[in-house]
This record gives C-alpha cells, structure tokens and sequence, in this order.
C-alpha cells in the first residue's frame, strides 16, 4: 500500500497521449484537458471539402465542461479553438485559408518536441501553409498547458509565422463591417449566453472594437462555464464577437486603410493568446 500510494503520488498531473487518428491528448489527473487534432479530421455528414487539421478540439473545464464545438451544421468550417484567415495573398492571387477553398489550407508536418513538469506541459509542432502544393508559410505552433487550479483551467498559444520564398499579406474577412481572421473560438449549443470583455458586457453583436480579452459565459447541460481568449502579443487586437457562439481575436483587424499584414521572408511574425476556461456556480 504504502508502494502504491508513492507511485500515485509520484505519478504526473498532466501527460501527453495520442489518442490515434491523429490526434494528441492533453491528460490532467486523469481528465482528458484538450486535444490537439494534428490528422485530418472529418465529422460524419460533413461535406469532404471541410476535412482539415491543426487545430484544438476539444478543451474541458476542471468539471468536464465542453464549451466549444467542431463542424456545427451552420458553419461547417468552424472547428474548436482555430485559427486562420479569409484572404491570404501572395503571387498576385489571393487564398482562403478560413474555408480553406481551392486545396488551400495547412499541413502538419513535424512534432518539434513535447515535454511536462510539475507546472505545465508543452508541445510544439511544425506545420506549412500550402496552396495546394506550394508551401508558402512555415507556421510553428507552441501550445503550454497548466494544471488546473481553482475551478479553472488556462492554456497559451503562440503562433510563429514565416512567409517562404514570397511575400503573403494576411487579411480577415473582406465582407464591409466584418472582423472574421485570426485566433477563435466556437462555441457549443448552450443556454443563457453572455458576452463579456475587458470594457464590460458586450449586448450584441460587436465588430473590429479594441479589446485585451473577451469571453463567452453560458450554461451547457445544466453547467455553467465560461471561456475566456486574452491576446497577449501586440499590436492590440480588435475583435469578432458573435451571439450565436464565437469569439475571436481579429488579426490585423482594420486600424487605417491597410487592413493587411505583410509578412516577409525571413522575418517571423508572432502572435501569442492565453485561454481561460472556468467553472462557475
């Protein structure tokens, strides 16, 4: 007994594991905390041109919360926690890399290395941004996640971006008055919805407003929860918040007349967010 309760005591809080069809599980004390799908993945019934990788789905509270959801019916190409942006130009053509339209969209390509402590656990992948066949950005994706603590559980991303050998220029959506590009989350059929961001409650829907974080509170079976996005890298962020159930952090946004950020060879753009997901009475 006395063995068995050392091992127990000595055994990790948090553990990676893969949980096949490409997919790599984030445990915490034996709970299934988030899942990066690095495989293509395709929900029964979707349209075969929704498959796609590289993302997080699903992510739990401490309480086994689910807030977020992947291929809902209304926008199949929503998935999880994601990000990604409508116009994506380079070479005089322009890419959708939302809808990932035309065989564009990104690859996984390498695990670059994986590891856990006592205060978190990490994992960092290599992935390329192809269209189709031409890779044109090398995207790494740092993911840290913390133990849960208090009836909340956090993680970080952080998204390095390298053009290749040309110039893309990343813009959100180009619909007039829409913010839709950049790190987002979408969330489940729930109850009782309340957007809310770092300036207060947010009662409709909101567009390309300045924000340092905004989260979507709802009551999913009868369990209240909120998710929380805080973009922690500058330039500030404006954001896309939608009653229906998505929250994003708009990268470049629309601050003047260029709507675009240019990214150069050679020259790493990175973008870092923390998510916060709670359990609440």
């Amino acid at each position: 007994m006395i063995a068995l309760a050392l091992f127990l005591m000595s055994a990790p809080a948090l553990e990676w594991r893969e949980a096949g069809d490409g997919r790599l599980a984030l445990i915490d004390s034996g709970q299934q905390a988030l899942v990066y799908n690095y495989g293509p993945q395709l929900a029964n019934g979707a349209p075969e041109d929704r498959r796609r990788c590289c993302y997080i789905f699903p992510v739990a509270t401490p309480s086994g919360v689910v807030p977020v959801d992947d291929f809902p019916k209304d926008h199949w190409h929503h998935h999880g926690v994601f990000w990604g942006w409508p116009a994506v130009d380079t070479g005089g053509k322009r890419y959708d890399f939302w809808m990932y339209r035309a065989g564009a969209g990104p690859r996984f390509e390498k695990f670059l290395g994986r590891g856990v402590s006592p205060a978190e656990a990490w994992v960092k992948i290599q992935n390329g941004w192809y269209i189709p066949e031409r890779r044109i950005v090398e995207e790494t994706v740092l993911i840290r996640v913390f133990p849960a603590k208090g009836g909340a559980r956090e993680f970080e991303v952080e998204l390095t971006l390298v053009a290749q050998d040309q110039p893309v220029t990343l813009r959100g959506s180009q619909e007039s008055g829409k913010s839709y590009g950049g790190f987002s989350a979408r969330f489940a059929l729930r109850e009782a919805t309340a957007l809310m961001a770092d300036s207060g409650p947010v009662d409709k829907d909101e567009d390309l407003v300045v924000h340092k974080w905004a989260q979507l509170t709802a009551t999913y079976g009868g369990k209240r929860a909120a998710l929380r996005i805080t973009a922690l890298s500058e330039p500030p962020h404006q954001w896309c918040l939608r009653r229906y159930g998505f929250v994003g952090a708009s990268f470049p946004g629309r601050f003047g007349p260029e709507d675009g950020y240019l990214l150069e060879p050679g020259k790493p753009l990175i973008l870092r967010y923390r998510v916060t997901l709670t359990d609440l009475p």
